[in-house]
């Protein structure tokens, strides 16, 4: 099971940011409503098979916290979806992919490394 740590604030955003300059940080936006969402959520876990140190895992709740949906949209330059998953690296987003798209062998395709 992976060990997403919850995004609650605005500051937790800022902080992924600096965090990606040493680390690569995945960033999963998820809607608790719709079953698209879970499904590529399961299928993320499922495939994952990266070192637990590899990359720091984060995960927003879209229905709890959509300004937090909004404002990492604007702070990554990205186009909101839901689902979506965002690579973060050097503190700006280089790959971000939504729906069935998401998957471990895109991220790594995007330069995430086990």
């Amino acid at each position: 099971m992976l060990k997403w740590v919850a995004i609650e604030r605005e500051e937790q955003v800022e902080a992924i940011a600096a965090l990606s300059h040493s680390r690569p940080c995945v960033v999963y936006k998820h809607s608790t409503r719709c079953s698209l969402s879970s499904l590529a959520k399961y299928r993320l876990e499922k495939e994952w098979d990266l070192a637990e140190d590899a990359v720091a895992i984060f995960y927003v709740d879209i229905i709890a916290h959509r300004h937090l949906s909004r404002y990492l949209s604007e702070r990554f330059e990205v186009h909101h979806e839901s689902p979506q998953v965002l690579l973060i690296r050097d503190g700006e987003c280089t790959y971000d992919a939504s729906h069935l798209d998401i998957s471990i062998a895109d991220l790594r395709s995007a330069g995430l490394e086990s």
